[in-house]
């Protein structure tokens, strides 16, 4: 893992007009930080003002600012347990809790938990908010969003399990979303995604947009949010599952700005659509990218994409 001289690489495809009001005119894809195994799970903590990510194999969460450059911020992340283990055991999507706690996905102790230190003072010890359904231990959490009220919302792949879908230990019969009310009772919301990953609320969270990361049904799906947080008539937002043929990368990590504008991991790096489902455009890495995070502003787009850190200047 090496902070190096500040490159650039891939380039920028516009496909509609309204891209410029976006992106930043000439805005370059900008390398930070390169070397990792698998980089996900991008967020940013307004108050250290820096931005931390994990690189999931390796179980060990990063911290980067522009004036500390690349350091270690926790380890273990994901995977707790003594017993050596194989697959994908560190954390990946991470979110800020109502009162600014950092909430993990783990991968390896396949729960949703609250790092339980401070920001400033991060240390491997870990509460847990929410490991089973029915009685069942979750897949393995891979991303997670907060709604204004309270909840969290988390999807249940099983990328995190040694022998993903084929693992013994798996003890779900499917792949799930879910979310935690305030109260820690865990809701199932649809088992009908195959791999459900990235998701994210519209501005006025009467949306809920999530990612499938299916070689074989590359989608994205919105649904209705209804007042007491469940989700109803789930419809494709759209389907990438073509584009895969051209370009590395499943639909994974999104993120939606103030404008209900996606920015979307997927088959040639982060695609942007509308509100409306146009795809505006595409921040082409020429890498299989992960997911993405703003800055407080909404000018900056931090990028985690394979071995590399990246980031792109927006509007």
């Amino acid at each position: 893992m090496t902070q190096s001289p500040i490159t650039t690489t891939g380039s920028i495809e516009k496909l509609d007009e309204s891209l410029d009001d976006i992106i930043k005119l000439g805005a370059k894809i900008e390398i930070l930080a390169r070397g990792f195994t698998w980089s996900e799970g991008p967020l940013w903590l307004p108050q250290e003002n820096k931005l931390i990510f994990n690189d999931i194999p390796p179980n060990t969460m990063y911290q980067w600012s522009e004036k500390s450059g690349l350091q270690v911020y926790l380890k273990p992340a994901g995977y707790t347990g003594t017993t050596p283990r194989g697959g994908e055991i560190g954390a990946n999507g991470l979110a800020l809790d109502p009162d600014g706690r950092l909430v993990l996905c783990q991968h390896g102790d396949r729960r949703m938990a609250r790092m339980d230190a401070p920001l400033n003072a991060p240390t491997p010890k870990y509460v847990t908010l929410a490991d089973s359904y029915e009685g069942k231990k979750l897949n393995s959490p891979n991303d997670a969003v907060y709604k204004s009220n309270g909840d969290l919302y988390f999807t249940d792949p099983p990328y995190g399990l040694e022998k993903n879908m084929d693992d013994p230990a798996k003890e779900l019969p499917y792949q799930g979303v879910y979310r935690v009310a305030k109260d820690g009772t865990v809701h199932l919301l649809t088992k009908e995604l195959s791999r459900p990953n990235g998701l994210a609320f519209s501005p006025d969270e009467k949306k809920l947009y999530v990612a499938n990361s299916d070689p074989d049904r590359a989608i994205w799906m919105v649904y209705d949010v209804q007042p007491d947080g469940s989700i109803t008539n789930g419809k494709v937002f759209f389907d990438a599952t073509d584009m895969l043929k051209k370009e590395p990368g499943n639909p994974d990590g999104l993120k939606i700005n103030k404008d209900g504008i996606l920015f979307a991991t997927g088959p040639g790096g982060v695609l942007i659509f509308s509100p409306e489902g146009k795809h505006l455009g595409t921040i082409k890495t020429g890498q299989a990218t992960a997911n993405c995070a703003f800055n407080p502003d909404q000018t900056e787009l931090y990028i985690t994409a394979h071995m590399y850190l990246m980031r792109v200047k927006l509007k």
